[in-house]
């Protein structure tokens, strides 16, 4: 609930950061103002205003304020555009919005081969002996499991989007979560994914990767910003 609870505060002030509304002053209020503004406790502000920071959306200066830095006056519209200003934490709450429904519709319509390749990735990424092994088998399970969806235009928009885990930010978090039980808990996620998907019971499937992503959600706020478990 704490990582949810800081996921809206980051989606609101991100929002508000984004509006424009300070570009002529270019200083954002007082944290007393900002949080009453936003309807959120002022540690779960500063707790906001840090994932920002580390965006580069915002700077703060001591005994001077919060600044909002470069924000541009036309937003980007295409997908290759929007890739160079998006961010772990935004890639991360897009496929917990739509990797869930993918895997319901993957239990509808996946191939007697598409299961076994499912059960076949799950089974790697619990046998992947060295972190970059576990990683491949990671990507491969999920692109595997849209593809299983035999929905071309979530493929492409998944395929878009997973080309972020190439850049630095994503690398700095691969190194984050190589360790083995860490591997070992979202392994098993894989598997309970692939089963349900075998199965046809697209609510568990939907249900599993929702709980699979939340994790990596929590992940990414506590070891990519630094962040405390707790709000």
């Amino acid at each position: 609930m704490a990582t949810q609870g800081l996921t809206e505060s980051v989606a609101r002030l991100r929002a508000l950061v984004e509006d424009g509304a300070y570009l002529d002053s270019g200083r954002l209020p007082p944290e007393r103002t900002l949080a009453d503004d936003l309807g959120v406790g002022r540690r779960s502000l500063r707790r906001a205003l840090d994932v920002l920071e580390r965006e580069g959306r915002i700077s703060r200066e001591q005994g001077r304020g919060t600044f909002v830095r470069n924000v541009t006056a036309t937003p980007p519209t295409t997908l290759a555009s929007i890739d160079e200003h998006t961010s772990p934490s935004e890639v991360i709450e897009l496929r917990l919005t739509f990797e869930p429904m993918i895997a319901r519709l993957a239990a509808m319509r996946a191939t007697a081969c598409d299961i076994r390749k499912l059960q076949r990735l799950a089974a790697q990424t619990c046998e992947a002996a060295a972190a970059d092994d576990y990683e491949r088998a990671d990507a491969a399970f999920h692109r595997a499991v849209v593809e299983a969806a035999h929905n071309l235009l979530f493929l492409a928009v998944y395929d878009a989007v997973a080309f972020r885990r190439e850049d630095a930010g994503w690398l700095r978090l691969a190194e984050n979560g190589r360790c083995f039980k860490r591997q070992a808990a979202y392994s098993g996620d894989h598997v309970a994914i692939a089963q349900a998907i075998g199965a046809r019971d697209g609510e568990r499937a939907a249900q599993a990767m929702h709980a699979h992503l939340r994790d990596v959600q929590q992940h990414v706020l506590q070891h990519a910003f630094a962040l405390p478990a707790s709000a």
